[in-house]
């Protein structure tokens, strides 16, 4: 199995809080819900389309498990919708017990355990394992070395700070740029893959 990470992405880097203003509020950020003057159907909701067709399983941090867990059971009936509710989910976390997981087909991995899981993960046969959102699942496994692809979904705008996927550890990873679709608004649909892949 591969391991996909897909983010909305600003121009300067920051993946905090695209779908809201109270996503994510940390360290002050003022600035949720950034994404959506760009959304368009065709590039940005096609870019998540294509991750979750080639996905066998869903990677999240607790944080955004709990949102898209609030979210998706409630909207049974769409094709997309349906996808998410029925596909296994892992969520990384600490503090939500087995019985806190509600959302249809969730295991829960201890965040010591995640990395060595998702390793083991990525040595059986299957499709893709899709990180969305939860940047610092995301940080921890660009850092351990375990990411295959990057779906970056870059929107026309500088946000000035917030949290990131990319980590400052001073490693270094080359991708190589496998696609890239443009949208009338400016926003770039962006496939990375592993150079030494």
């Amino acid at each position: 199995m591969r391991v996909v990470i897909t983010q909305f992405i600003s121009l300067d880097g920051v993946t905090q809080a695209p779908g809201g203003p109270e996503e994510d509020t940390d360290g002050g950020f003022a600035h949720g819900g950034w994404t959506a003057p760009h959304f368009d159907d065709e590039v940005v909701g096609g870019a998540f389309d294509a991750a979750l067709e080639g996905a066998d399983a869903l990677l999240f941090g607790r944080r955004t498990w709990q949102v898209m867990a609030g979210a998706w059971p409630e909207r049974a009936g769409d094709p997309f919708a349906d996808r998410m509710n029925a596909i296994r989910k892992y969520v990384v976390t600490d503090s939500l017990g087995d019985a806190d997981l509600t959302w249809n087909n969730t295991v829960r991995l201890p965040g010591a355990e995640f990395p060595g899981r998702v390793r083991a993960l990525r040595e059986e046969e299957g499709r893709d394992i899709v990180v969305m959102g939860s940047s610092s699942v995301a940080r921890a496994l660009m850092s351990a070395g375990l990411v295959d692809e990057l779906r970056l979904t870059q929107m026309p705008v500088v946000l000035g700070g917030g949290k990131s996927v990319f980590p400052a550890d001073g490693g270094l990873t080359t991708f190589r740029l496998a696609s890239v679709t443009t949208s009338p608004k400016g926003v770039n649909a962006l496939v990375y893959q592993r150079a030494d892949a």
